[in-house]
């Protein structure tokens, strides 16, 4: 029997303590009003993830890790055709792209992401189905959900705080005309690289987040801490107006607001029933 409720109700950390404690293995689907999500457990461990209506290729996931050139993912996702994850990871190890920690270590971070943005979701409906796996051709890597609750509440904290201090994502940035300031001598981490390679003053924040397959925390971080070390300055867009990201070379990506709330509290009695009803699947 499939558990079903509303996030309203029940929010994530309460769903994911009550797999955690009943080590359930299974897949819980979410609805929310603009994103879907497929969470894979396995024996109360979190094992696959998957946001929107197609799972993210290999490839890609490498790339965003700094683990694959643009143009080896170019070349890869053009040949791959409908190879598995499995058979592919075993080729990329196999020609020298990647190690096998690459890949989990890849793995393991994509599946954390997806699961640090559903936290933030506070309504939407949920379904657990027990026992349902990710598909056999999925690279499952195992991931203790003591640590996901953990690291997920610390964020909605630390979420909380960068929405007071950059509260608009509608504004643009532009670099700071500040002397004896060179990029190159600064310590910026692949996230960041691929964020000022759009700055500039036509693209928004919230754009160059879904040019770069950013939840609102991560370009919050990033964009705060260039604040901070002076080395952007925000305003505002020039136009006023919200049009396709734009780099050059590049084709234009349109954007979708995303939506970030966090979870109000749960009631106890609905706490209890569910307790109950999953120990019972």
């Amino acid at each position: 029997m499939a558990l079903k409720g509303n996030l309203r109700d029940f929010g994530i950390t309460q769903l994911l303590n009550l797999v955690n404690l009943a080590r359930k293995t299974g897949m819980l689907s979410i609805e929310a009003p603009t994103q879907e999500a497929k969470l894979s457990f396995k024996e109360g461990q979190l094992v696959y993830a998957s946001l929107g209506s197609q799972d993210e290729h290999l490839a890609q996931v490498l790339f965003k890790a700094g683990k694959l050139t643009q143009e080896q993912t170019r070349t890869i996702l053009a040949r791959a055709g409908k190879t598995s994850d499995k058979r592919l990871g075993m080729m990329l190890i196999e020609v020298g792209y990647v190690t096998q920690d690459d890949i989990l270590m890849s793995v393991g971070k994509h599946t954390q992401d997806i699961m640090f943005q559903v936290f933030s979701w506070s309504d939407g409906n949920f379904r657990f189905e027990p026992n349902m796996l990710p598909p056999e051709d999925r690279i499952a890597v195992p991931i203790k959900l003591e640590n996901i609750i953990m690291e997920g509440t610390r964020r909605l904290k630390e979420l909380e705080q960068l929405q007071d201090e950059l509260p608009n994502l509608d504004m643009a940035l532009r670099f700071t005309d500040r002397p004896g300031t060179n990029l190159r001598n600064i310590n910026l981490g692949v996230e960041e690289w691929r964020v000022v390679s759009f700055i500039n003053p036509r693209n928004t924040i919230r754009q160059i987040a879904q040019a770069n397959s950013m939840s609102d925390f991560q370009i919050r971080r990033i964009v705060y801490g260039m604040l901070q070390a002076g080395l952007v300055e925000l305003v505002r867009p020039e136009g006023m107006e919200k049009v396709p990201v734009t780099r050059p070379g590049t084709r234009a990506v349109t954007p979708s607001p995303a939506q970030s709330r966090r979870p109000p509290p749960v009631k106890r009695s609905v706490v209890e029933r569910l307790i109950k009803r999953i120990k019972r699947l």
